[in-house]
């Protein structure tokens, strides 16, 4: 009786572990069926996909169109005002100016910026409800201030109203009184 209870217990082991190594070779097949089946439909996705035109040319240019410009635009009472424009992607901006005079105080203005395609303008409109300006887009690198109603400035010479990009200018020029 003791051979047979030992007899009998080594093939219950072996019984046991031919159905437990049974079972992950079952299992591991599936997991490689369903590894495939996910790899050729990423692959069926990607293939279906592969259309990037929506991506060359935004439908809204300015959500393309933003950077640093600077520039000292002409003053009146002063030598001129230091002004840096800053065109975020999210179409916030914010505008610092300083008048070259006695008083280094320097000005902010935030705000919404729009693109007008037609026009190759951007018109920057304060949060403090104060009147827009606008800057003609001369190239990628140079903003022309307007005046409020969108026409060129009289007498000064288009450059005079020019602020350039961060990537053009290697240097900001640096101005003390």
């Amino acid at each position: 009786m003791p051979v047979l209870k030992k007899c009998l217990k080594q093939h219950l082991i072996l019984i046991s572990f031919t159905m437990l190594l049974s079972g992950n070779l079952a299992m591991a097949a599936t997991d490689t069926t369903m590894q495939d089946s996910f790899v050729k439909a990423r692959i069926k996705s990607h293939q279906q996909n592969t259309d990037h035109s929506v991506h060359v040319e935004p439908s809204d240019k300015s959500l393309d169109f933003h950077g640093i410009f600077y520039g000292y635009l002409p003053c009146k009472d002063c030598s001129g005002i230091k002004s840096t424009l800053s065109l975020k992607n999210n179409n916030n901006y914010l505008l610092v100016t300083q008048p070259a005079k006695e008083s280094s105080r320097e000005f902010y203005e935030k705000g919404k910026y729009t693109w007008n395609e037609e026009k190759h303008t951007v018109i920057l409109t304060p949060r403090n409800k104060a009147d827009t300006r606008q800057y003609l887009i001369k190239d990628e690198g140079t903003l022309i201030l307007l005046n409020t109603d969108g026409s060129k400035m009289k007498g000064d010479d288009e450059d005079s109203y020019a602020l350039r990009s961060s990537d053009t200018v290697k240097s900001r020029e640096i101005h003390f009184h």
